[in-house]
């Protein structure tokens, strides 16, 4: 397959009657050319050439190939743009571009798309601080590319506006445009971007010349990217204002290829120094009690929104549960819209309050919760994530919970006894933040995860038993909770039988993988797992690792064997068990176990609290099941 044969042009202005001939003699002669991308102003900049700009948009002149617009500022830009948006065919997410008129298409926001294999990035609009509906791009927009930068894969064209701050540092003098040296159409917000991005190419317009810099290669990665500044249409210097290149898409290059570096290749001009912001003093609000206060330190909504004083939410943590900004964003990391955002809330919702698809989105336009009337809140409160976790039953920041069940606390986790066990000593590990599950931390975590689960299981093969690790992972779950329940030594064999067997029973099938170390288990894991699906995994003693994925449209029974003779029986027996009052009966477990776990290694931090979720009592019924399975097939 040929690659991709793509014109670049300057600032517009409006016009087009003379952008398009150049197009088409630029077609003629060296063409075909399979579309244009216009970077700067698209819009005119005098109402003179007001009527020649919309003899296009309203179909009087035909634009003669695909073109794909970012600068959408200039006269008339609202009336047209506005307008285009509020087109059913345009409502929604539509990363590669909203139709204008026929091959003429607007890139708004910021997004990324593939064209013909290509793989493009865009920011749309210009940096500005008035929050213009059109011609500005928002931080929402810049978080939204950052999210974009850690997905995996090389990004073939990166276009924006404005130059990047700073471009030509690093670059031969002699090759650098006066004019480049002004500051006037940089952008440095551009500068961090692109270093994030990595592109191939980086094109952009605003400041009237043409500059070709040489390439520079990137931090961290193999290939390097070149930078194209183009002139404006008709610009009276007569500099260069339209480009043809022609790359093989990055996606279809092997590793030798993409890393061929050229003899003039320079180091990255973009080089940035860490500032550390000054630890804020910690004080105490008013009216706040010492029984709120003293769990300060396992609050995680507090530590977030103390990070930055905007009112708006930060995108790419509700997009991806993470943000490399950490305490140095502006933008607030709630917990609690990032995971109204996974139970399938729309996300504009979320972000601007409105969605504008409307009726026709598939997406909810209501907060959900696991009530049945769920209380109305409104969305980026910045009370919601403090209320989230003074309700949780697994926050150790929730001033409601039983402290006896503690019997380890971590820095990310902690581990506590099950409240209605399947026997005396089956822990859960749980994060301590307020997290859905626990694929949701960085995996720079997995280590201090995998520290709890050994010391676990010398805890049980002391006392000839073994370790059967699951996780229930579903949007319905609101904090993760590892369940670590142990078997007897002499029975850990057929655990996989029994799990596959109750499986084969509700007419599932689990995959199966074998692993030597856990660390490997626990990357495959990730790999299985899907955000857009519930998903259900077993870690057996010999090192198998039993998965389920499960669409959010298909019903699957937490409880595996609900089909067994005697299930009625066991389920109205841990029933019971809540309906009667253990407390005193816990503690005694606890203070019992927790010393005994002790030469294990586990981080012992006494009364903390915590408070089991009642969705365990499926998963304990699914064990107990499938345990029941054996017993009566003589596994």
């Amino acid at each position: 397959m040929a690659a991709p044969r793509i014109l670049l042009a300057g600032d517009v202005f409006g016009r087009l009657n003379q952008l398009f001939k150049r197009v088409q003699s630029v077609n003629k002669s060296a063409g075909p050319f399979d579309a244009l991308f216009c970077v700067g102003q698209f819009f005119p900049d005098s109402p003179e050439r007001l009527e020649e700009f919309m003899n296009y948009v309203e179909g009087r002149s035909s634009v003669p190939l695909p073109t794909y617009f970012i600068g959408d500022y200039g006269v008339a830009a609202p009336k047209v743009l506005s307008t285009a948006s509020k087109n059913s065919a345009n409502l929604g997410f539509k990363m590669d571009g909203l139709t204008i008129c026929e091959n003429l298409h607007w890139l708004r926001g910021s997004g990324k798309f593939s064209f013909q294999g290509l793989s493009i990035v865009y920011l749309s609009g210009r940096s500005s601080s008035e929050g213009q509906q059109f011609g500005t791009y928002s931080q929402d927009d810049v978080d939204a590319l950052r999210a974009l930068a850690e997905e995996s894969g090389v990004v073939d064209l990166f276009l924006t506006n404005e130059w990047p701050s700073g471009v030509t540092t690093r670059a031969s003098l002699a090759d650098v445009p006066a004019e480049a040296s002004d500051s006037s159409g940089c952008d440095p917000a551009i500068s961090e971007l692109v270093a994030e991005i990595k592109p191939r190419y980086h094109i952009a317009g605003t400041k009237d010349i043409f500059y070709a810099r040489e390439p520079y290669s990137n931090t961290d990665a193999v290939h390097v990217t070149r930078f194209l500044g183009l002139a404006s249409v008709g610009n009276p210097k007569k500099q260069k204002f339209i480009h043809a290149i022609s790359p093989t898409p990055a996606c279809t290059m092997s590793t030798s290829e993409i890393s061929v570096k050229p003899s003039n290749a320079t180091l990255s001009p973009y080089t940035f120094e860490e500032q550390t912001g000054r630890l804020k003093e910690v004080t105490k609000r008013p009216g706040d009690s010492m029984s709120d206060s003293q769990y300060w330190r396992y609050d995680v909504s507090k530590k977030r929104q103390k990070s930055g004083d905007g009112d708006g939410l930060c995108f790419k943590f509700i997009y991806t549960g993470s943000c490399p900004r950490g305490e140095q964003c502006n933008f607030q990391h709630d917990m609690d819209s990032r995971e109204q955002f996974r139970r399938g809330v729309c996300l504009d919702l979320l972000l601007k309050g409105k969605c504008e698809k409307g009726p026709e989105c598939s997406f909810k336009h209501e907060l959900q919760n696991e009530a049945e009337n769920p209380p109305r809140r409104r969305v980026g409160s910045g009370s919601m994530s403090v209320n989230r976790s003074k309700e949780c039953w697994f926050c150790l920041s929730s001033p409601n919970v039983e402290s006896h069940l503690i019997i380890s606390v971590g820095e990310n986790y902690y581990c506590a006894l099950a409240k209605g066990p399947l026997v005396e000593d089956h822990v859960l590990v749980i994060p301590i933040e307020h997290l859905p599950n626990t694929f949701t931390l960085s995996q720079e975590f997995e280590s201090e995860l995998v520290r709890l689960r050994d010391s676990l299981q010398l805890y049980f093969r002391n006392r000839q038993k073994e370790a059967v690790l699951f996780e229930w992972v579903s949007k319905r779950v609101s904090h993760a909770n590892l369940q670590v329940v142990p078997v007897p030594s002499s029975r850990a064999a057929a655990v996989p039988d029994i799990f596959n067997m109750a499986a084969k029973r509700m007419g599932f099938k689990l995959v199966s993988k074998k692993f030597d170390n856990i660390l490997d288990r626990r990357k495959w894991l990730r790999t299985q797992f899907d955000e857009n699906s519930n998903f259900f995994y077993a870690e057996v003693p010999d090192g198998t690792i039993l998965t389920l994925s499960v669409d959010e449209n298909e019903k699957f029974p937490a409880q595996f064997g609900r089909e067994v003779r005697n299930c009625l029986l066991i389920s109205e027996t841990i029933q019971n068990y809540f309906q009667c009052d253990h407390s005193h009966s816990d503690q005694m477990l606890s203070k019992c176990v927790e010393p005994e776990m002790q030469p294990f290694h586990l981080p012992l931090l006494g009364p903390y609290l915590v408070q089991q979720v009642e969705v365990i009592i499926h998963l304990a019924l699914s064990l107990c099941q499938l345990f029941l399975v054996a017993y009566e097939t003589g596994l």
